[in-house]
């Protein structure tokens, strides 16, 4: 492939325009914080890793308050929206003291919140997070799982969409 397609590789606002092609799913990833308090943030960089054994990945922004909770061996939920919960993605997108407030949520015996109206849920252990550019990579081992039916919340060009069964 030639290397001298179009725009630079430095411009990042135009490097995230031209990822946003890219259609994915979204998730909100939740742990246990200071004191047990739980702790949610929205990713869609969420991706099945391997099967056997299984493992997931997904990444998270070196200088989020919340990287130092992923270090290895510390557990973690994800939650997989549904179509129609983009306001719940927005919410756990910002920053907030208590993001789960409000929300239809339980938490596991480590105290791993889960949202309750997720398409699917995954309870995960961290298996390795190594920083890479300007994110942390997140391997985490898959301990267990649940899926539901429906369609999922979709991520594309910077908003939601539907997609067309």
């Amino acid at each position: 492939m030639d290397a001298t397609l179009g725009t630079s590789v430095h411009d990042p606002r135009e490097l995230r325009r031209v990822c946003g092609r890219y259609a994915t799913g979204v998730a909100v990833i939740g742990t246990c914080g200071d004191q047990g308090r739980p702790v949610g943030l929205t990713v869609n960089s969420f991706a099945s890793l391997s099967l056997a054994p299984p493992l997931i990945l997904w990444s998270l922004a070196l200088h989020s308050p919340s990287a130092g909770l992923f270090a290895p061996g510390a557990h973690f939920g994800v939650s997989i929206l549904r179509a129609g919960h983009g306001e719940l993605a927005r919410r756990f997108a910002t920053p907030a003291a208590d993001k789960f407030a409000g929300v239809a949520h339980r938490r596991c015996e480590r105290g791993v919140p889960y949202l309750d109206e997720a398409l699917a849920t995954l309870a995960c252990r961290v298996e390795r997070a190594d920083p890479v550019g300007d994110h942390l990579l997140i391997v985490g081992a898959v301990e267990g799982f649940e899926a539901g039916e429906g369609e999922p919340l979709v991520f594309f060009g910077g908003d939601f969409v539907r997609i067309a069964a």
